[in-house]
């Protein structure tokens, strides 16, 4: 079979493409989490009840174009379709900050969601890029890139927001977009896709990959639940630092990014070893992990317990993450892109629950109803893990 990159099948990836992939995965999937800790602001400016739906309508926006233009990966060369996907996610931006209804606001803020979906994109190319021996490795480290993204998102348009207003953040938000796919553009190899499919076939290819492989199933339902738990803690975060006991803003809050990103750090060493001794261990270790950190939450309600319980959640995710991206890979090399959609679709719409799941925990029983929510779903995840080993060992 003819590989779908223009290199030879043993040439490593370099350091400075990963980093690079990993840099612009980051970039892109802030931008639908930048406008959070912005939507007072937004809801200032633009009064009524249209502006309070730019987080929901953002992350519709991204969930549509996780079904629709995500498998265009398999189909279409990606190095184009990744330059072209950051361009059209700059213009979009650029309507974002110069919106002057709450209508045009939406619609932007949508296409916005569905353009950022570029950094699903970058992913399974750096997989398809790897030698088999080091996948694990590089899509760890890819896969950080994200995950900082989405943590230090709120840090960052927070502070740029406090002291220059919304429109600024997301007009800042258009150069980085732009920077972003000059390095894909400079830094990728064209790719050959193998797929033949028309895209009608190809979307409807998605329902056929959930069917025929298990492993994807129980990869997507579990890292779901992972990152259900995930937005459990980061949707009430800054509700628990504003009670009494702990006094703090949503600068606080905002801090505790950078802390999760201690963890996210440590994570790429789970590809590695992934890479040397296999992923279905350290699944399981990943979900576990995440059920201890909200143990910890439940019973250490101290701003020490708050610190050591993200740094392992936030590991523990990342873990699990990566581990069952380097088993769902191998599934089906030509199909990367359209297996990276299944299971990035049921991510999110995990982590879309959970947020929901957490609203209404908060509201019935505040902070130890949120902990016990979250170990719930972790507990899912790890039951589905140990569900899937044991089934592998038989």
């Amino acid at each position: 079979m003819t590989s779908p990159i223009a290199r030879p099948a043993d040439a490593p990836v370099a350091r400075v493409p990963t980093l690079a992939m990993a840099a612009a995965t980051g970039m892109a999937v802030a931008n639908i989490y930048y406008n959070q800790p912005m939507l007072g602001l937004v809801e200032r400016d633009m009064p009524g009840p249209l502006a309070a739906m730019l987080p929901t309508v953002t992350q519709l926006g991204y969930a549509l174009g996780l079904v629709l233009i995500l498998p265009l990966g398999d189909l279409v060369e990606r190095r184009r379709l990744i330059v072209v996907q950051f361009g059209v996610l700059a213009l979009a931006l650029a309507l974002v900050a110069a919106a002057s209804t709450a209508w045009l606001l939406l619609v932007a803020a949508a296409a916005v969601g569905a353009a950022a979906t570029v950094a699903q994109q970058i992913v399974p190319l750096a997989a398809t890029l790897a030698p088999a021996e080091r996948r694990g490795a590089v899509v760890g480290s890819v896969m950080s890139g994200l995950l900082c993204g989405i943590l230090l998102s709120r840090t960052v348009s927070g502070l740029v927001a406090a002291h220059a207003g919304w429109r600024v953040m997301f007009g800042l938000a258009v150069p980085i977009a732009l920077f972003a796919g000059g390095l894909m553009a400079v830094r990728l190899p064209v790719s050959r896709p193998e797929s033949a499919l028309r895209y009608r076939a190809l979307i409807a290819s998605l329902a056929e990959l959930w069917r025929a492989y298990p492993e994807l199933r129980s990869g997507a339902l579990s890292q779901g639940l992972l990152f259900g738990a995930f937005s459990i803690f980061w949707s009430v975060l800054a509700l628990h630092l504003q009670e009494p006991r702990f006094a703090m803003g949503s600068a606080a809050a905002g801090l505790f990014g950078v802390i999760g990103v201690v963890g996210v750090a440590a994570a790429p060493l789970a590809g590695r070893i992934a890479d040397r001794h296999g992923s279905r261990p350290m699944i399981v270790a990943g979900a576990v992990t995440v059920l201890l950190s909200w143990l910890i939450f439940f019973v250490w309600n101290a701003l020490a317990g708050l610190v050591l319980g993200v740094i392992l959640l936030d590991f523990g995710v990342q873990v699990a993450l990566v581990s069952n991206q380097h088993v769902i890979y191998a599934l089906r090399p030509e199909a990367r892109a359209r297996l990276n959609t299944v299971f990035m679709t049921v991510m999110f719409l995990g982590g879309a629950l959970g947020s929901f799941v957490a609203a209404l925990a908060w509201a019935n029983g505040g902070w130890h109803a949120v902990a016990g929510a979250g170990a719930i779903a972790a507990s899912g995840a790890v039951l589905i893990q140990l569900r899937q080993s044991y089934r592998s060992w038989r």
